[in-house]
Order: structure tokens, then C-alpha cells, then sequence
């Protein structure tokens, strides 16, 4: 009797070890970007992307914990272990691809150029002859500044977050903001944004503005990317990713199939 108990409290410690969800550290910069990360007045974070992230996490059966990293260490952090995944709207393109893997994209918008409604300029070079460009760093923002504009540009400067960017362009102490169109139209509805407006849609550049969002992993991540991945998938396939979207958006931003 003694045996049978013991082999059935083993059986239940076994099971109940295999089916506990693994902890997945979720890195993610603690700044507003909304309407994907709002913070509240309690300290948690609310928007479009924490409900994604735990719908993904409760699909892919992970236990998710949400770690904050300051936004240009956030690959460095990844690499060294202290989180698992990133999943902040990091584009995917191929300059990431040298240090990291990616998860398909989850969403996808496109880029368009800021900036005060009196400025008669449009998105070419030449309409950026001797202004100053607001980009956040280490962004696909910054690259295709550097790669399209800096020839023509006064100065290119670089921001810890795209709401300081739009601080300075409100300011007048900047020219220009490059930003994707969700958060650019986020900021035009606010008191400050009256000032502003979008001057044109930038050509889709994958090498820059890359192949839409997805989640940063280690190369060596085989089994987190193929669950990433499936959930992905099965939250677009069963209905959720679209209940989710419909709570912040009126139109669908996944972008063309892939």
C-alpha cells in the first residue's frame, strides 16, 4: 500500500512539473506608445501589445513575464540572457538578423514623415535640405534617415523615445519626426500634435523600415520561435488577434498575408 502511494504521489509530482507553462522573460521598453503600450496610474501597462503578448504567451503555453529594458540596450539584454524574447514592436530587417532571429511578424504600418503644417516640404531628400530629423535611436526610423536623408540633412538627431522626438518637433526645436502611422496619428490627436502633420508616406524599404514586427529571439531558439510562431498563427486563424485589435483600432494591422 505504502508503494502504490508513494509511486502515485511521484506520478503527481511528475505531472504537475509537466504541466506547469514555462517562464518566458518578455523584454519591453517602459515608455508610452500608445495606443500599443499605455501606462496606468497603478504602474501596470495596458494596450494593444501587453493583451497580444498574453494571449500569444497563453497560446504557446509559456508563463510570460514582462521585464523592462531601456530601449537601446534591449538587444544587448536579450543576447546576454537577461530576457528570453523581445516583443515591443521591433522590426524585423536584415541589419537585426546579423545578431538575432525573429518570430513571423505579428503587425505591420507604414512609415510617414512629420512635421509642422506651415512647412511646405514632402519626403524627398531635397525637402530635407538643411532640416533637423528626429528619429528614435536604434530604430529602422534612424537607419533610413542615415541612409536616405543625411546628405541633405543639417543634423539627424537621435532620441531615447519617439515622445521626446515629438516634444522637440512641437517645440520647434526639430523639423521633421519619422514615425510609423498608428503612434504618429496617436500623437496628431493630441493637444501638442495640432501643431503637425503628415507630409507623405515613405516607399517600403525592407533593408530600413524592415518586414513589419515580430519577436526577437537568440538564434539558437528553435523550439521558442516554432511555439511563437504556431500561436501566431492560431490566434489569427480562431478569431482573437482580431477581438484584440478591434478594441484599438477600426482597421486590420497585420499588413499583406506573408
Amino acid at each position: 500500500m505504502k508503494t502504490m502511494i508513494a509511486a502515485l504521489s511521484l506520478a503527481a509530482t511528475l505531472f504537475g512539473a509537466n504541466a506547469q507553462a514555462e517562464t518566458l522573460k518578455v523584454g519591453f521598453s517602459p515608455e508610452a506608445y500608445p495606443p500599443f503600450w499605455v501606462p496606468s496610474p497603478g504602474g501596470e501597462w495596458t494596450g494593444w501589445e501587453p493583451e497580444f503578448i498574453d494571449a500569444l504567451c497563453a497560446e504557446a503555453k509559456y508563463d510570460c513575464e514582462l521585464v523592462p529594458v531601456a530601449w537601446e540596450g534591449i538587444i544587448p539584454a536579450l543576447l546576454g540572457g537577461k530576457i528570453d524574447v523581445i516583443l515591443n514592436s521591433l522590426r524585423i530587417n536584415d541589419e537585426r538578423r546579423k545578431v538575432i532571429d525573429f518570430s513571423d511578424k505579428y503587425y505591420e504600418v507604414v512609415t510617414e514623415v512629420v512635421a509642422a503644417k506651415e512647412a511646405d516640404l514632402g519626403i524627398e531628400p531635397s525637402d530635407m535640405a538643411g532640416k533637423i530629423i528626429g528619429v528614435q535611436v536604434s530604430t529602422g526610423y534612424q537607419t533610413y534617415a542615415q541612409k536616405n536623408y543625411a546628405s541633405d540633412a543639417a543634423e539627424i538627431r537621435g532620441y531615447a523615445s519617439q515622445d521626446e522626438a515629438y516634444q522637440d518637433l512641437a517645440a520647434g526645436r526639430i523639423d521633421v519626426v519619422l514615425d510609423g502611422s498608428i503612434a504618429m496619428n496617436e500623437f496628431l490627436k493630441t493637444s501638442a500634435g495640432a501643431c503637425c502633420e503628415s507630409k507623405g508616406v515613405l516607399p517600403r524599404d525592407v533593408e530600413t523600415l524592415g518586414e513589419g514586427y515580430g519577436a526577437g529571439l537568440r538564434k539558437d531558439e528553435t523550439e521558442v520561435k516554432e511555439r511563437l510562431n504556431s500561436a501566431i498563427a492560431a490566434l489569427r486563424e480562431n478569431g482573437t488577434y482580431d477581438t484584440i485589435t478591434a478594441k484599438y483600432f477600426d482597421h486590420d494591422i497585420y499588413g499583406d498575408a506573408q
